[in-house]
């Protein structure tokens, strides 16, 4: 058996690091962060162009129609080079058309997200600030042929851009068999966008408050709770993939000061401290990949191992992440706290991810209760 990537991948990996160094590098991502959409459109347009928007839709609706594992290659480079983009929670929508919408739904919408000029994303949590179906309150009830959305979103990924959310509301009794995935325009009536202010500003986040939005089904009523749990998989996987990138690439950062910043007249590489630091660095790099690329291939699979595998990988890549970029940090020394350099933002990015969809404490339970320890 082969575990390693194909050529292909290799050349999607090659071709996707090329262009967003050439596109999107830190001094531009730093700009981004100061504009009121965090991302840049023109290169939202070209990222289309090269298929990565679509590359899980079929290719009769204008997608690549590519597995999961080749999506964590791109997701991979997009951490590594902490592109400011709608890309994650566009990710999500698709993912939930994917699963549940009907055929109009899908001639309508996926030749749309595939080209980019619709921006889809899901909102799910609420003032909890959890994911667990007892705490969604947000509430869709018919209205003719519709439904009528009511309720306040928090933390929706991308909010302010997204024309298109996939709202999860309770349209029944408690708990998951009452939950129901409705499509809202962003732009509609009764909707109202407020971005709220995050550690990672490579990353916009927004509240989003319904008040009688028109909305549209998508999937069967009250069976909403069984698409979100996979696209609550998959999604982990993504943050996943995004962690190995960025880790791997402080870990670089880290190895290149620690060999070009002299102290007393040795590179401070050559001290035993920090090679532990980069030797311990390395080996969290190393064993997040094989998680993560496990998981990718378990979700792709559609295997019944792909819930414990996502979870594994969340937790396990979170930690990983964050002790990288803080030790990155701490090699650097006193210039990696400043602005300048580029060691907090990946620092910041680490803690985002680390804290979306769960943190690593609230998935390892999810791995003792799927293992029954």
């Amino acid at each position: 058996m082969n575990f390693g990537f194909s050529e292909e991948q290799e050349f999607l990996r090659t071709t996707a690091r090329e262009f967003l160094e050439a596109e999107c590098p830190v001094s531009r991502v730093r700009e981004l962060m100061e504009t009121d959409s965090g991302y840049d459109p023109a290169v939202w347009s070209k990222m289309a162009e090269l298929g990565w928007l679509g590359l899980l839709i079929p290719e009769e609706y204008g997608g690549a129609e590519l597995s999961f594992v080749d999506l964590v290659v791109v997701l991979e480079e997009m951490g590594r080079g902490l592109l400011p983009s709608p890309y994650f929670g566009h990710l999500q929508g698709t993912l939930a058309l994917l699963r549940a919408a009907n055929d109009p739904q899908r001639k309508e919408l996926l030749p749309a997200a595939a080209s980019g000029e619709r921006i889809l994303s899901f909102a799910i949590t609420e003032e909890a600030g959890s994911e667990r179906a007892d705490e969604i309150h947000a509430t869709a009830t018919r209205d003719g042929d519709g439904y009528k959305v009511s309720g306040t979103k928090l933390f929706v990924p991308d909010g302010q851009n997204a024309d298109t959310l996939v709202v999860a509301c309770r349209t029944g009794g408690a708990g998951e068999a009452g939950i129901s995935l409705l499509l809202v325009d962003r732009e509609g009536p009764g909707v109202e966008v407020v971005p709220l202010k995050s550690m990672d500003e490579t990353r916009r986040i927004a509240e989003v408050r319904f008040d009688g939005a028109p909305g549209q089904l998508l999937g069967a009523e009250n069976a909403g709770w069984d698409t979100w749990e996979w696209v609550r998989d998959r999604s982990l996987v993504a943050l996943a993939a995004d962690a190995v990138g960025g880790a791997e690439s402080v870990l670089e950062a880290s190895v290149a000061y620690a060999k070009e910043r002299v102290q007393f007249g040795k590179p401070i590489g050559v001290h035993q401290a920090i090679k532990h630091k980069c030797a311990d660095m390395l080996i969290e790099v190393e064993s997040s990949k094989s998680i993560t690329y496990y998981a990718a291939w378990t979700v792709a699979e559609d295997l019944d191992e792909a819930r414990l595998a996502s979870a594994m990988a969340k937790a396990y890549t979170s930690d990983a992440y964050r002790h990288c970029s803080a030790e990155n940090i701490q090699i650097h020394g006193g210039v990696g706290f400043t602005w300048e350099y580029d060691c907090h933002l990946y620092f910041k990015r680490a803690k985002a991810v680390e804290v979306t969809y769960g943190d690593p404490t609230l998935h390892r339970e999810r791995v003792a209760s799927l293992m029954q320890l």
